[in-house]
């Protein structure tokens, strides 16, 4: 007796990877996600390799994970996967201070984010 099975939420031709609790703000976690909307996987993948953000390397170890998963659990043909949506979300704060002159504290926040990428395979050009 083992537990059902959980109803898929994307479409048949569609794969995701997420990516929790990372080091950054999501506000520059979503600079790097935008430039990747959209794209072809691979011109994503080589934009993410090159590119001079810090996160970007982590995003694109993300990307690949989502490309592996369509390929792997899905078969979906990765010559025509496109990045459909790369979504950030704001994870949790870390909250720490440190002492300043005549006794008072500077307010010092340290943001987490998550982040999810979803790769869709394209219809045939008829």
């Amino acid at each position: 007796m083992g537990k059902k099975a959980d109803i898929r939420r994307l479409a048949d031709n569609e794969a995701a990877a997420s990516l929790r609790a990372v080091r950054i703000s999501p506000r520059k976690l979503n600079l790097v996600a935008e430039s990747i909307r959209g794209m072809k996987a691979e011109a994503a993948l080589a934009e993410l390799t090159f590119s001079n953000k810090r996160i970007s390397q982590d995003v694109k170890k993300l990307l690949e994970s989502a490309i592996a998963n369509a390929e792997n659990n899905h078969q979906l043909d990765v010559d025509r996967l496109y990045v459909k949506e790369a979504s950030v979300g704001k994870a949790f704060v870390m909250k720490r201070w440190r002492a300043r002159a005549r006794g008072r504290v500077g307010k010092i926040i340290k943001p987490f984010s998550n982040m999810r990428i979803v790769v869709c395979e394209r219809e045939e050009a008829e």
